[in-house]
């Protein structure tokens, strides 16, 4: 439980210290990222929607975390095999004209699936109301605090903080990406180490629960 409550209090404390540190955000040009965009639209869509759980939507994900993920990828901070010579023709000035592009787009929700999970105990539980426990309330036990102090009820996220929304994006990107932060091998989440953290204490049905009940996640 001393693990939960220090979980806990460190999430929320770094998104109030984020919410109101004057931060620089990036100056981006939506209009001209429309064009320097056009290349991104065989993969994700010529709006951020992308037609298959492979490549994530980015449509509406916010621009200053649209802006991170770019620039870790250009500079080899975040390794995306798909993306390798993506960028390089690209300064930050497109970088950031491409992200206030997307983050302007709306997100199309995927939907969540009526699923069932196995916990460790080989307990099979509906895996709907586990994972909407698990998005809210987290586990007390294992530590894991809830999704929505960092993106929100509603999984809109947290644009200013730098917290992509999660609503309606693929599970099984959201699964693969918390299973990157959990063994390591990804790892652009800052020094606070905040997703390696969470993840490196969720089992794989908690994983996959959260994953589905976040595509489905509404306003």
């Amino acid at each position: 439980m001393n693990s939960f409550i220090k979980n806990t209090a460190r999430v929320l404390g770094l998104v109030i210290a984020l919410g109101t540190t004057s931060l620089a955000m990036a100056m981006g040009d939506a209009a001209e990222g429309k064009t320097k965009a056009a290349q991104c639209a065989a993969c994700h869509g010529a709006d951020g929607n992308s037609p298959v759980p492979a490549f994530p939507k980015i449509a509406g994900l916010g621009e200053k975390y649209l802006f991170k993920q770019l620039m870790d990828i250009q500079e080899g901070k975040r390794n995306v095999p798909q993306m390798i010579g993506q960028l390089d023709n690209f300064n930050e000035q497109d970088l950031q004209d491409i992200a206030a592009y997307f983050a302007t787009q709306p997100m199309q929700l995927t939907g969540s699936e009526a699923i069932a999970v196995t916990l460790n105990n080989g307990e099979s539980v509906d895996g709907l109301i586990f994972g909407r426990k698990l998005y809210r309330a987290g586990n007390m036990e294992t530590g894991v605090p809830g999704c929505m102090g960092c993106h929100s009820p509603s999984g809109q996220g947290n644009a200013p903080a730098g917290y992509p929304r999660l609503s309606g994006q693929y599970p099984e990107y959201i699964e693969a990406q918390l299973k990157a932060f959990r063994v390591g091998t990804r790892t652009n989440d800052g020094d606070t180490r905040t997703m390696r953290t969470v993840a490196s204490q969720m089992s794989d049905a908690e994983i996959t629960a959260v994953a589905n009940y976040i595509a489905g996640l509404t306003e």
